[in-house]
């Protein structure tokens, strides 16, 4: 394997709210198992919608767990499961923010899609359906894109940098990848990252509806037979450090992220181009120093959707050459679901178990090969291996793309 670069960062605590409950771990042991967070819709509404599944968070999830009873009300669903995230990343971590100055060297940086879908959908359900003519006097302060970021940096006094990353479904993996590029700039040594998103209300479900790309019966990326993405929730938090810090106070190290790329396909606001997929797995290999044969495994976008999963394989094909056919890949949507701005944080996840546990987890609900996607998606069964390094794909609506490379620690 290619030497990495002098500078490195690190992942040293993770934790996440998914379809499969509360926790990282029970998130990772979901997907290895091959078990499916898709279920019917619960939804109060969902007589009146064509789409039928979803991966929701159950209902056994309690916001009240994980903050005062004086910031609950402050939160939209989307706060509350990126709080309820990063705190149990940050209690991995073992990191105490209240010694000397690493509160004012700990940065923010949360990725989601939306950001407040759910205040928004209620409260304009009350002026347009129910005209009260008045809406919570909290209403900007839980929808703003920025919530999750800022109420994390409150919970836990943290007060550097912090901002919101929206790139559509590419949110999490620009996150992660702004915050790798703060820690080796030297400006931080440390940053709570990732994504979350609850994007489930009445009119963006009905929204979805509108573009026609949402599968009736389950998600079957790179299948023939595939219908589409299904539609999911949570959110996963990352806490991230520069490698000389970590080493230097003795932390176990997860996973190193290794190298990021990011590119823009200026195309088409919705079709992918392989061209600016390729671009961006390229961008991640070359940062990371790896080169294409190091790579183990690709956690892919794969939504289950005619045009993206092609356009993956191809990209694929472009940038691995004849290596392509020992890649191992697989579209962990199939269990999840595809939960937006959250996606590529609830797959880092995935892509963290693979390497510690020795196993890629499956693309689930795989009928039959499709022509057109010829690699080895590891469909319907866990795949023991070993995994040195892995690419994480994820390629948003608008053309924008962006790849994590990660390294196993050791």
């Amino acid at each position: 394997m290619t030497q990495p670069p002098a500078s490195g960062v690190v992942i040293t605590g993770m934790g996440a709210v998914s379809a499969f409950g509360e926790g990282a771990e029970r998130l990772w042991q979901g997907l290895r198992e091959g078990r499916s967070g898709i279920r019917p819709l619960r939804h109060a509404r969902a007589d009146k919608m064509r789409i039928r599944v979803a991966a929701q968070v159950p209902e056994t999830f309690d916001p009240a767990q994980h903050c005062s009873e004086r910031t609950l009300p402050l939160l939209d669903r989307c706060s509350q499961l990126a709080l309820a995230a990063a705190n149990e990343a940050i209690a991995q971590s073992g990191l105490d923010f209240s010694a000397g100055d690493l509160a004012l060297r700990t940065g923010v940086i949360i990725g989601t899609g939306v950001g407040g879908e759910t205040t928004h959908d209620e409260q304009s359900r009350l002026i347009y359906e129910e005209h009260t003519g008045r809406v919570h006097p909290f209403t900007i302060v839980r929808l703003m894109v920025n919530a999750p970021a800022s109420q994390i940096s409150i919970a836990h006094g943290l007060h550097g940098p912090t901002f919101a990353v929206a790139s559509a479904c590419a949110s999490a993996n620009h996150a992660l990848a702004q915050a790798a590029a703060m820690i080796r700039s030297g400006l931080v040594d440390v940053v709570v990252s990732g994504g979350t998103e609850a994007c489930l209300g009445f009119g963006s479900l009905k929204a979805w509806e509108a573009m026609r790309v949402v599968a009736d019966d389950t998600c079957r990326p790179f299948s023939q037979g595939r219908r589409g993405l299904v539609l999911g929730e949570g959110a996963a938090i990352f806490v991230l450090e520069s490698k000389a810090h970590a080493r230097a106070r003795g932390a176990t190290i997860l996973g190193e992220l290794a190298g990021v790329g990011m590119s823009a396909d200026a195309g088409d606001i919705a079709a992918p181009d392989p061209a600016g997929s390729a671009r961006a797995m390229g961008q991640a290999l070359a940062d990371a120093g790896l080169a294409p044969e190091d790579v183990d495994y690709i956690n892919a976008h794969g939504t289950g959707t005619q045009a993206n999963d092609v356009a993956e394989t191809e990209a694929i094909h472009r940038v691995f050459g004849a290596y392509a056919a020992r890649l191992v890949v697989s579209s962990t949507k199939s269990m999840h679901g595809h939960a937006l701005g959250a996606s590529g944080a609830l797959e880092l996840v995935a892509v963290l178990g693979a390497m510690r546990d020795g196993v890629v987890p499956p693309t689930m609900n795989y009928v039959a090969a499709d022509p057109a996607c010829d690699l080895d998606y590891a469909p319907n069964a866990a795949r023991p291996m070993r995994v040195r390094a892995a690419l994480s794909n994820s390629f948003a609506f608008g053309g924008l793309n962006a790849v994590l490379a990660i390294r196993a620690p050791g």
